[in-house]
Order: structure tokens, then C-alpha cells, then sequence
């Protein structure tokens, strides 16, 4: 077995950094609501950008996102906007900042009406991806569809992270019964 085409078409220097997120972490279940939330804004953030820009900046989200800390995130003020666009270890556009900032928000709602962001998701899954872009745009900002589909395959909840052949493929398959019910 192989890894999924898009690893193994890569050039060196970034197929090291994307092996590790693609070994460990995409298409795996995401158990908190704080990494649910990072993995969102990670998502959102690359809307028009590469994937490997967001890897090598993603230490500089946590730092400055204060670890993707929900509370705090949907606390910012004019003061920490002013700070996130000032931050060369992020991508620095008031649309996704600011929708970072409102998608916290919407989240801690979403912990008050259903305990946590990851019930939200499980309640409504499984859901198609043309249902699931809906629900999204419907409660999130700045989730068109391509963000929604990877946010949902790098999280486990569609399928598609990796091919048949991709030998991480069994593995995401064991850590994620969810996929039974699509």
C-alpha cells in the first residue's frame, strides 16, 4: 500500500509536513470542541491559500487564537482584532478574523443548547454534503461549501479523507465507526 496521490505527488520539502497531519490527524475524530473549533478556523484560513501555508502557521494560530480557547476567542474585543492583524504567524484578513471571532460565539450557543460543538455535529450526522454546507452557512460565517466538505472529511464526518489504497486508510477506518453510517 501506498499513501493517497496527493502525498506521494508532493515535493519533498513539503511532504514531510503534510505526512504528519495526513498520518495523523485527517479524516481522524476530533473528541474536543476546542480542536473541533481550530480545525474550522484552520479550514476557513485557507480558503484561497495552500494547505502547507496553514501547516506552517498553525502554531501561530494556537498562540494567538490562546490554544483555540472558545471563551476567550468569542470574548475579542476591537483591541485583539487590531492584535490578530498585526500577527505575521496568521493569516492577517478582518473577514476571517472576524468570523473566527462570531463562529466562537455561535459555538458557545451551540454548547449551551447541546452540551458541546461535537454533539451539535453528531446529532445531525450522518447528513449529505450539500445538507451539511446548508447547516453550516445557516450557523457559521465564512463556510462555503469547499470549507464545510474538507472541515467535515478532515474531521471524520464525510468520507473521502483518504483513498482505499492510502495505507493510513484502515486506520481511520478503525478510529472512526461513525463511517458505518454513511
Amino acid at each position: 500500500m501506498s499513501y493517497c496521490t496527493a502525498i506521494e505527488t508532493m515535493k519533498p520539502g513539503e511532504q514531510e509536513l503534510h505526512r504528519i497531519y495526513h498520518d495523523k490527524h485527517y479524516g481522524f475524530p476530533i473528541h474536543t470542541d476546542e480542536e473541533l473549533f481550530c480545525r474550522l478556523i484552520l479550514e476557513i484560513n485557507q480558503a484561497g491559500l495552500s494547505w502547507t501555508t496553514i501547516l506552517k502557521k498553525e502554531a501561530g494560530f494556537r498562540k494567538a487564537y490562546h490554544d483555540f480557547n472558545i471563551l476567550k476567542v468569542a470574548g475579542y474585543k476591537q483591541p485583539d482584532v487590531d492584535r490578530l492583524l498585526q500577527d505575521a504567524g496568521i493569516i492577517r484578513n478582518r473577514l476571517k478574523i472576524n468570523a473566527a471571532i462570531e463562529n466562537a460565539s455561535t459555538i458557545l450557543k451551540l454548547q449551551e443548547q447541546f452540551g458541546s460543538f461535537k454533539a451539535w455535529l453528531d446529532q445531525h450526522h450522518p447528513l449529505s454534503k450539500e445538507e451539511w454546507t446548508r447547516l453550516f452557512r445557516k450557523t457559521f460565517r465564512f463556510t462555503g461549501g469547499e470549507i464545510v466538505n474538507e472541515f467535515l472529511m478532515s474531521t471524520g464526518y464525510l468520507p473521502g479523507a483518504h483513498a482505499e489504497s492510502c495505507k493510513i486508510y484502515q486506520n481511520v477506518l478503525k478510529a472512526n465507526p461513525a463511517w458505518s453510517r454513511f
